[in-house]
């Protein structure tokens, strides 16, 4: 029974992508009975001020009620926090499809650091930066003072420099941001400057 109402919670799209559903989105973390009439989902937003949550829970227990559980409750939990490493394969797929380019992938562990990157990828850039021939920067001009080369985060920094964000349309890595914000705060604007298309980034978290 848990099963079948984790995959009619899992099956609810995201009030913000609904091209997605909550269990490819990776937010829904457990469906669990606990007694004949009860039911209690446990969610964690992509970040915890997400407007969507609300909708989210009310959606849910919608869904649930309409299947002949009179009793659900929807938990929010925060820690382990989401990631963009959560969405699974058929969301990045998804995402892609729809013309929003997919989060890259991280697998990092611990804090993240955070940091200032060039605004444009080029092809061949591993960092989405620079030229890989030149090895500067194509958008940020010179690195800044204390950085080393392939460490973003500063001179003891070791994460892993980003692959460049590609064109959801073309599959061109020559793109450029346009505005850190899009529709909504998980997505960035970008423009692709091969095929000179506009298009969503969902941002790595």
């Amino acid at each position: 029974m848990e099963a079948e109402l984790h995959r009619l919670a899992g099956a609810v799209p995201d009030p913000e992508l609904p091209v997605l559903s909550l269990e490819e989105l990776g937010v829904l973390r457990s469906v669990q009975v606990l007694g004949p009439d009860r039911v209690e989902v446990v969610l964690t937003p992509t970040y915890t001020g997400c407007p969507a949550v609300e909708t989210m829970a009310t959606d849910i227990e919608r869904v649930l009620h309409a299947h002949g559980i009179p009793q659900v409750s929807v938990r929010r939990v925060l820690s382990p926090p989401w990631t963009t490493d959560d969405i699974s394969q058929e969301g990045l797929r998804k995402l892609r499809e729809s013309g929003i380019a997919p989060p890259r992938t991280r697998h990092a562990a611990g804090p993240v650091p955070v940091s200032l990157g060039p605004t444009r990828t080029r092809p061949g850039s591993s960092a989405g930066g620079g030229s890989s021939a030149g090895g500067g920067s194509s958008a940020g001009g010179a690195s800044a003072p204390g950085r080393r080369p392939g460490h973003p985060c500063g001179p003891h920094g070791t994460a892993a420099v980003p692959k460049a964000v590609r064109c959801p349309h073309c599959g061109s890595a020559d793109t450029e941001l346009l505005s850190r914000f899009s529709s909504t705060a998980c997505k960035a604007l970008r423009r692709c400057l091969a095929c000179r298309e506009p298009f969503d980034h969902f941002k790595e978290l």
